[in-house]
């Protein structure tokens, strides 16, 4: 029994050495360089009651670099009760690339902003699409850092995305994005399938209307997952381009309560991932019972694998952050399982609780 425990332990903290090598050695990037021809770009946003953040998006687009004669931009009203399209109006008087549609009456079981995206699809123009949300802020050299990955057959490019919080919540979810995220980075370089990442990032027209796009997804709470997917088996790659021209920003979540909410729905989509990922995130939750048995079982060689499993981890994080230019909080990293543990948990009862998944002040089934 003994045995088995060390076997399982060492093969859930094997992707942490899998990624560090890959981080390393194996590491693929696409340094942005201004083309030589700009292509047509369509800047597709679905908002709902976003008067609180929808602004700082909005400012950046105005910071964006890529020639203004090529951009359009195109946002969708998603049935919003506060004054996001008085907002959007505003911002776009007196600018001839911009289109702005409010969406009719949602039906029952459809996914708001994957139908908000939909009809944004339909007016678009550009040879690529970009996406990112109305609560996050896209940096300058947005658009030419994810064309720069657009090789052979690339159907998708995804950006990186940092989560932006002061609470010591806040911070604990910053990193939990930054190991997601790494982890979604190795698997795009190996061509392995992951996600799509609905905050940042762009498909190609081809593949984009090929896949069916987000209008064959509307009954998925994870849009860009499902999206995701559909590239694929139209016979795209998907690419991830990470890099801090590429580093859009979004808010964290203020409160636990919200933060399980959003866990909640993401697990409608983890229960849908091939088996291998469900494996790998099994064994990285079955860690902490593997752990304490060790620990029971030899308390100085339990605690020395614990200790070197919490090494890995931040190490992993944090090289993979420098990426982007980021600098860390040490501390943080050694306390980030004391927070993975309890909210993995409760993210995992709340899902198998029988009550409707709430997002965007509607409520799914």
């Amino acid at each position: 029994m003994i045995v088995f425990a060390w076997i399982l332990a060492f093969l859930s903290i094997s992707p942490f050495v899998i990624g560090l090598w890959h981080l390393r050695f194996r590491w693929k990037s696409f340094p942005a360089k201004s083309p030589g021809q700009f292509p047509k770009v369509s800047i597709l946003v679905a908002a709902r009651n976003e008067e609180k953040d929808l602004p700082r998006l909005l400012a950046s687009l105005d910071k964006l670099s890529y020639p203004a004669e090529k951009l359009d931009f195109l946002f969708a009203n998603d049935q919003s009760e506060d004054h996001t399209l008085e907002i959007l109006h505003q911002w776009a008087a007196g600018k001839e690339n911009i289109k702005i549609i409010s969406t009719e009456k949602l039906e029952p079981g459809r996914n708001g902003k994957a139908k908000a995206l939909a009809e944004l699809g339909k007016l678009s123009q550009g040879e690529i699409l970009f996406f990112t949300d109305a609560d996050c802020e896209v940096p300058r050299d947005w658009i030419q850092s994810l064309l720069a990955s657009y090789i052979g057959k690339t159907g998708m490019v995804l950006g990186i995305t940092q989560v932006a919080g002061r609470s010591l919540l806040g911070r604990f979810q910053e990193l939990d994005w930054w190991m997601t995220l790494g982890f979604v980075k190795v698997a795009a370089d190996w061509g392995i399938p992951t996600t799509g990442l609905g905050n940042n990032m762009s498909i190609s027209r081809e593949a984009y209307f090929a896949s069916g796009g987000f209008e064959g997804v509307s009954k998925s709470l994870t849009e860009d997952l499902e999206i995701s997917r559909k590239i694929r088996q139209a016979g795209f790659t998907i690419s991830h381009q990470v890099s801090e021209k590429a580093l859009a920003r979004t808010k964290a979540e203020e409160s636990l309560p919200r933060l399980l909410k959003q866990r909640k729905r993401w697990m409608s989509g983890v229960v849908t991932l091939p088996w291998y990922w469900q494996l790998a995130l099994g064994l990285q939750f079955a860690f902490y019972p593997l752990i304490s048995y060790l620990i029971l079982s030899n308390w100085l060689f339990g605690l020395l694998f614990f200790m070197l499993k919490v090494l890995l981890l931040s190490s992993f994080i944090q090289h993979f952050a420098s990426k982007t230019g980021q600098s860390l909080k040490r501390y943080l990293l050694f306390l980030f399982d004391f927070y993975f543990l309890p909210l993995t948990l409760l993210s995992i009862l709340y899902y198998f609780w029988p009550s409707s998944t709430e997002w965007k002040s509607r409520k799914y089934r």
